[in-house]
């Protein structure tokens, strides 16, 4: 079932170094989300504080997201994920060694500034490499960005646990990243603008309506559940389950590793058992996984139900992006504009929602809010039509 990876992924250099830098978003984010309770510790925040802190990361995104296309038509996508990639590394290794909450939200912003450059970059470089060689990499690439938070959580937890501070650790991460990153823009750099009239072409936004508009619904809830699980699932081990230190971040692994493993058979299962059916128990395993977590608040419990969700949204995105870029009598690649838009906003603001219901009640009835959102998901996801 793995063989189109070795094949596609690792057997070309510039697929392969690309996903380098898929992994190294993953990782720097993996590590960030798991140190998110000692950040919310050392500033003393409630969890509308903290909610409102994590807003800084969506709009520095949302604010660079005009800039990134810019920059990829004027430098191209090469220097384009080279230079966002970097950015992020300086970004990220100051962020846990900000001295005041304003520079712990100014560095979030900068790191929002970055995620945005690198992930527009990145996704064009894929597409171009697809085109060029004629092989499918897509979904294995964001699987790398899977792999990538967890091995980010389970080091960061590690570390953490035998008392290294989370900014010198940091530190170290970025510096040995910047190394993986002098590896790979050689190849990257010979990446063919195959797709040059696609990244330069500019479309008129229009709402979604019909099957679009309940794609975008069922894309909501998955980003949403996407980006509370990454934003929320350490600080629900630390404050609901109690775990130690050590094992803050083991949800957020669970998680990652079983999103990565859903993302690198999807090109496989997908066509065989349908996208719908896909998307339905998806968003079953993505309830039960939810449901276990908050009835059975225990580190091994809790460590399983967060690998359920992963397993349930895993290919939520690869399909919704699939069909949104074949919508009919829409420009070339408006539709998965405006999925990427409505996608982005659910995963970066749905963590801020989570905040302030949590503030309201508690944690365990906001982590049940995001379980209601799965009905609405397994609901339309019978109903959708996809392209």
């Amino acid at each position: 079932m793995f063989s189109h990876i070795t094949k596609d992924f690792f057997g070309n250099k510039q697929s392969f170094s690309i996903g380098l830098i898929f992994i190294s978003v993953g990782l720097l984010f993996g590590n960030w989300a798991t140190f998110i309770p000692f950040v919310k510790t050392k500033f003393d925040l409630d969890d509308a504080q903290l909610g409102l802190l994590l807003l800084s990361l969506p709009f520095g995104a949302l604010a660079m997201n005009p800039v990134a296309a810019t920059l990829v038509r004027r430098i191209g996508m090469q220097k384009t994920s080279v230079y966002g990639i970097g950015f992020m590394l300086l970004a990220f290794s100051l962020l846990l060694n900000a001295p005041t909450v304003y520079f712990q939200s100014f560095f979030l912003f900068l790191c929002g500034c970055g995620i945005s450059i690198t992930n527009v970059g990145m996704n064009t470089c894929v597409g171009a490499i697809e085109h060029h060689f004629d092989i499918k990499i897509m979904s294995t690439c964001h699987g790398m960005f899977s792999l990538g938070l967890m091995f980010g959580s389970i080091c960061s937890s590690l570390f953490g646990g035998m008392g290294l501070l989370p900014g010198i650790y940091m530190s170290i991460v970025g510096a040995l990243l910047f190394l993986v990153l002098l590896f790979a823009q050689k190849n990257i750099f010979l990446i063919k603008e195959e797709i040059h009239e696609i990244i330069t072409e500019k479309s008129k936004f229009s709402f979604p309506k019909g099957s679009f508009l309940l794609m975008i619904v069922i894309g909501l809830c998955v980003n949403i559940t996407e980006g509370t699980m990454a934003d929320w699932s350490a600080v629900f081990m630390r404050a609901v389950v109690k775990t130690s230190t050590y094992f803050e971040g083991w949800g957020m692994a669970g998680y990652s590793l079983f999103m990565a493993l859903g993302r690198l058979i999807g090109d496989k299962i997908i066509p065989r058992f349908g996208a719908n059916k896909i998307l339905f128990y998806g968003g079953i395993l993505s309830i039960v996984g939810i449901l276990v977590v908050i009835t059975l608040p225990y580190t091994f419990s809790a460590i399983v139900g967060f690998a359920l969700v992963g397993a349930g949204v895993s290919c939520g995105a690869p399909i919704l992006y699939a069909s949104a870029s074949r919508v009919p009598n829409m420009a070339k690649g408006s539709g998965l504009a405006i999925m990427n838009t409505f996608a982005m906003g659910g995963f970066l603001f749905g963590p801020v929602l989570i905040g302030f219901i949590s503030k309201a009640t508690t944690l365990s009835i906001a982590f049940g809010f995001i379980a209601s959102l799965g009905i609405v998901w397994v609901i339309q996801s019978k109903r959708v039509k996809l392209f």
